[in-house]
């Protein structure tokens, strides 16, 4: 009898998902590369608790129209590369097409994006079984992701998340490098609705 097998994709997912998120702040990280990638004046961040119970980005880049929003949650979907030769001139901050799968393998996860001429916007919500909804959303540009419940299914994970000021600390420290690397994006984080950080663009001084 063989003892290899091929591992199901949400087994694999789960697997990436320990390779690419650590703690809140790696998430909160990947979805600030994609904003930036996207091409994002601004960008704001709210968590709860830390950001074991919410972590919520939102920005006003290009947003994406419901055929690529569908598919950013397949592993190795990415709009950054198409051929082998980009490998030598990434641009980008994002190219694998690895942490939009890999944080909703681990998480609740909503969508809202729109592209600045849609006529309507596209809400997607997915969570660790993959399930996945699809509806149509107000015409907003831009994207919002919403993630709860960071490793909700996988108890053993969640165990080692640290106290709430420490994964907090962690956030901040995130969007303090990404605002200094970034002085032309304006960034704001809210904690359990108050104002920790408000990062205005550096031509807005």
């Amino acid at each position: 009898m063989s003892k290899i097998s091929i591992l199901p994709d949400l087994l694999i997912n789960k697997i990436a998902a320990g390779e690419v998120i650590e703690r809140p702040a790696s998430v909160v990280r990947e979805l600030l590369d994609n904003s930036i990638d996207a091409g994002a004046a601004r960008i704001d961040i709210e968590v709860l608790h830390g950001g074991k119970k919410l972590i919520k980005v939102s920005d006003n880049g290009m947003g994406m129209d419901r055929d690529d929003a569908a598919l950013c949650f397949e592993r190795h979907a990415t709009s950054k590369i198409r051929t082998e030769d980009e490998l030598f001139d990434i641009s980008t901050l994002g190219f694998r097409g690895e942490a939009l799968p890999a944080i909703a393998s681990i998480a609740k996860v909503t969508l809202i994006t729109s592209t600045p001429d849609a006529g309507a916007g596209t809400k997607i919500e997915i969570n660790a079984k993959r399930k996945k909804e699809v509806a149509d959303a107000p015409p907003a540009k831009g994207t919002s992701v919403e993630i709860r419940d960071i490793f909700y299914n996988t108890p053993a994970r969640r165990k080692f998340l640290k106290t709430i000021p420490t994964e907090l600390s962690h956030i901040i420290g995130t969007v303090v490098q990404k605002a200094f690397a970034y002085p032309e994006i304006s960034f704001s984080l809210l904690h359990n609705n108050n104002e920790v950080l408000n990062v205005p663009a550096a031509s807005d001084l």
